[in-house]
């Protein structure tokens, strides 16, 4: 099923017999699922399952130690995508501006043993004084972090739910557009585990905030706190700064302005980049939405070219994390100009505190700090 029908039946009321009969079936997976979360994470709480910590020199200990390596998670509650991969460069690289040595954990879904692809090449690329871990488990990861390349500081990413590694510090990304993934767990709904979970993390970081009114930000705000008052809100926009295309050529955004533009992506928010090329005012003549990670074939881009030429598109635009996949073949038969939308985190509101929740969790743990 794809992504647009797939929200359409989470979304909506069912129509129809088949709908309800899904939907049904949809719910009681989730109840289920729902439990052995609760379970999962009862067990985490108090103790029946442990979480491990690593020091500097690559040690795993199951007791809380201050010779421990401080680690930042970057997660999220819902599936899709809600911004951790900008808020993990944005985190980077305000710990290299302290000269701290730092490591990025990611468990590269999807990604082909010993290749970066998606958001593990972005983090590469965008974090290159950072070295980036691809490894599902994430305490192997964390060892080789340390004891290998000799990593200071660990930012985790897509950490929320990997509960096994100690964290100091956990922030959730909610993407304003669809913050609260139906309210239901999966598969019924989009959210990872039930929105109580939310009293584990320190911080939440709002993202695409410039795509909602403001009374629906106050309310998301309100909905947060109802599950954890004492939680940093931060709220964030992903401001467009330009496009790139091959060999590293810059289109302003003031020369997007002037193009027949036609978009397609595979991200788990499609709506979120889509709604970010109109907000800049662009002239989108045609799109195309693929699944969240979709691995693209030659015919794929084929139909791409096909179908931008039919619209008359002088450029087509895409996310870099879709850019990775298809750049080359792309360029190979194009004759439109094909670049990504280069965006950055940009803080309108906390930014402050978040940078004090930082500085905290790695007071004691970082000389200096």
């Amino acid at each position: 099923m794809d992504q647009k029908r797939l929200h359409n039946l989470l979304g909506g009321t069912p129509k129809g017999p088949v709908s309800a009969l899904l939907t049904h079936f949809l719910r009681l997976a989730s109840w289920l699922y729902r439990v052995i979360v609760v379970i999962r994470n009862f067990c985490y709480s108090t103790g029946l399952l442990r979480a491990y910590s690593v020091t500097a020199s690559g040690e795993v200990s199951s007791d809380k130690l201050q010779s421990a390596v401080p680690i930042i998670s970057v997660g999220n509650i819902t599936t899709g995508g809600t911004g951790k991969t900008p808020l993990v460069i944005w985190l980077c690289k305000r710990l290299q501006r302290k000269n701290l040595t730092c490591a990025i954990l990611t468990r590269g879904y999807k990604t082909p043993k010993g290749k970066l692809s998606d958001e593990p090449a972005i983090l590469a690329r965008s974090c290159p004084d950072a070295k980036v871990i691809v490894d599902p488990d994430r305490i192997a990861g964390a060892v080789k972090a340390t004891g290998s390349f000799g990593a200071r500081v660990l930012v985790m990413d897509d950490g929320f739910q990997h509960r096994r590694l100690a964290r100091d510090l956990d922030i959730v990304t909610i993407d304003a557009t669809l913050p609260l993934g139906y309210g239901r767990v999966l598969p019924a709904g989009l959210l990872r585990e039930p929105l109580s979970a939310l009293k584990r993390a320190d911080a939440a970081v709002v993202t695409r905030c410039d795509q909602i009114p403001p009374h629906k930000l106050d309310r998301i705000e309100e909905q947060l706190r109802r599950y954890n008052p004492n939680i940093i809100i931060a709220r964030t926009i992903h401001a467009p700064l330009c496009a790139k295309a091959i060999g590293a050529k810059i289109i302003t955004l003031e020369q997007l302005q002037s193009k027949n533009i036609f978009a397609f992506c595979g991200i788990g928010n499609p709506n979120g980049f889509i709604g970010t090329i109109t907000k800049l005012g662009l002239d989108l003549v045609g799109s195309e939405i693929f699944n969240d990670h979709h691995q693209y074939t030659q015919k794929d881009i084929t139909g791409i070219l096909a179908q931008a030429a039919l619209v008359n598109a002088d450029l087509i635009l895409t996310t870099e994390k879709d850019w990775n996949k298809t750049a080359l073949p792309a360029s190979a038969g194009c004759d439109i100009a094909f670049a990504y939308l280069a965006v950055e985190l940009k803080f309108i509101t906390t930014e402050k505190q978040l940078t004090q929740l930082i500085e905290s969790a790695l007071a004691g743990k970082i000389p200096g700090n």
